[in-house]
């Protein structure tokens, strides 16, 4: 997990993007323009909706690849070649390397998820002069998982989470995540990196602090200075996960290097980019955009993982990432469509209302609301936010501002019922969610739903108990009080019938202990009489 994200860099300056404009036929017809690329960089080729595509702009389609020449025979040969970080010897080095190679299915997995990215990520690396052992660094982050999730919410190959990412301008609004991006938040990883290993002067310890954070490393190597101690990656103090963190990088580093050594078989990746970028300027659905490009709806979220709506907004000129072959097909099926490019419009709610009431008022399923906007159960949407709605069947096509698209926000409100609230204290008998509810003229299921249990649920003693009411304190007060009188009157009924249940049993007792009690009584009766003879007897005797 990243400790500190990198700003989010758009692609550098010296490369050149290609260019799908979207928009509405010019009064002209507009030549593509072509250039020659570097590898992986594809070229600006503009097409123009509604008009066929030129040979001219058909060859800058199709030939900007002539100049693209691999220099090594695949990606991991050309990885291989760009190590520069000193190797590490450590037994955690090896326990690492020992959990990888027993695990070929999980190795195979993710090396051949890496295919559609390795090839920009070890470029970038390259043209900033980084050692490529960087390159692997999603492998130990995510496992080269663009939608990958942690449980501090981290997210993406690089594992940016939500503050160190909005701190470093990597968008997080309601359309579009670019912590998930794999050009945005690649370029943030590796300058957030950049900085670090000109703040510390060694890739080690600044690995180690992209997973624990810069501070905490500046505070472990003070303390070692401090002590007379060495400063190096493994003499300092760092808690277990950022100790197994660069030692998991160099099992990763040793595997490529000698993948036979550990049983290991890489794919066959080769260096040539997979992908090309091709910038949107109107909106447009990811499920036509997906069949337009030929691909299936996952495997173009692949590769643009970061738009999380079912529509791409063009008001921001996004760029999406397209399979280097499908990037024409694409721009030719484009051409050829003619029905709407979107079916989906941002709407910006006037009043705090329940997700029911606005879809009645949107004239629209409240289930595709809630589905489409993840909106939760038992919340109200706040006034201001911005919900993704169907268009209306009117023929607009009109395209969502960029002002919506850049600062849409959903807020959520508790869905408060309608009444008054009051907290109930549960006497020493306790209580259940049908009493209460009798009692206050409720629903079970509401009184449930409000204290998080079930119609049968037990209240504890002491336990505080939450209802929504809409009659008046007095009333309540005169039903408690015939509640009141109520149940000590039926007190009174259980102790006579428990009294009237237990006569017949000390009856039939009492019948049979009386002959034992009459032979006590005449036992005691005789002893007397003896001892009153005995002492007559004995006075006559002195006498």
């Amino acid at each position: 997990m990243v400790a500190m994200a990198a700003g989010c860099a758009a692609v550098p300056p010296s490369e050149k993007t290609a260019a799908l404009s979207l928009t509405s036929p010019p009064s002209s017809s507009t030549a593509a323009a072509s250039a020659t690329a570097e590898p992986g960089t594809p070229l600006k080729a503009e097409v123009v909706g509604g008009e066929a595509i030129t040979p001219a702009e058909q060859t800058a389609l199709q030939d900007d690849t002539k100049d693209i020449t691999p220099q090594y025979n695949d990606i991991w040969q050309r990885i291989r070649a760009g190590f520069a970080i000193p190797n590490m010897d450590s037994p955690l080095v090896a326990q690492a390397a020992q959990w990888y190679t027993t695990r070929p299915d999980y190795v195979a997995r993710m090396t051949e998820r890496a295919r559609k990215y390795l090839y920009y990520t070890v470029q970038e690396v390259q043209k900033r002069g980084m050692p490529t052992e960087l390159a692997l660094l999603p492998f130990i982050e995510s496992a080269y998982n663009p939608d990958a999730r942690s449980v501090a919410h981290a997210v993406g190959m690089w594992q940016f989470i939500p503050s160190t990412g909005k701190h470093y301008n990597l968008k997080q609004n309601m359309f579009q995540d670019d912590r998930r991006s794999v050009l945005a938040s690649t370029n943030a990883a590796l300058d957030y990196l950049q900085n670090l290993y000109n703040m510390f002067g060694n890739w080690q310890l600044a690995l180690a602090a992209y997973n624990w954070g810069e501070g905490s490393v500046q505070r472990a190597i003070a303390y070692n200075k401090a002590h007379n101690l060495p400063v190096d990656y493994q003499d300092l103090r760092m808690p277990n996960e950022t100790r197994n963190y660069y030692p998991k990088l160099q099992a990763v580093k040793d595997i490529i290097s000698d993948p036979s050594k550990y049983g290991i078989t890489l794919p066959d990746i080769p260096d040539h980019p997979y992908f090309k970028a091709v910038t949107i300027t109107r909106d447009i659905d990811v499920s036509l955009a997906a069949k337009l490009a030929g691909l299936t709806p996952d495997e173009f979220r692949s590769l643009n993982p970061s738009y999380t709506k079912p529509v791409i907004l063009g008001a921001t000129n996004p760029r999406i990432l397209l399979p280097y072959d499908n990037a024409t097909h694409f721009a030719q099926a484009l051409q050829a469509y003619n029905g709407p490019l979107s079916t989906w419009t941002a709407y910006t709610v006037k009043a705090t209302q329940s997700p029911m009431q606005l879809a009645s008022d949107l004239k629209v399923s409240e289930a595709v609301l809630r589905e489409t906007n993840d909106i939760p159960a038992r919340q109200l949407i706040r006034a201001g936010s911005t919900v993704l709605i169907p268009k209306a069947d009117d023929g607009s096509n009109k395209n969502v501002s960029a002002a919506v698209a850049e600062n849409a926000v959903l807020a959520f409100a508790p869905e408060a019922p309608p009444g008054r609230r009051m907290v109930l204290r549960v006497g020493r008998y306790g209580d259940s969610v049908q009493g209460v509810a009798h009692r206050y003229h409720l629903s079970p299921l509401q009184v449930a739903q409000w204290n998080r249990t079930t119609e049968r649920g037990i209240f504890r003693k002491g336990q505080f108990v939450t209802i929504y009411v809409t009659h008046t304190p007095r009333i309540f007060v005169a039903e408690r009080q015939a509640d009141e009188r109520r149940i000590v009157a039926e007190r009174k009924v259980v102790k006579r019938r428990v009294v009237a249940e237990r006569k017949p049993q000390v009856k039939r007792r009492n019948i049979v202990r009386q002959p034992v009690k009459v032979a006590e009584r005449q036992r005691k009766e005789l002893h007397y009489s003896v001892q009153t003879r005995d002492k007559k007897l004995i006075d006559v005797a002195q006498q």
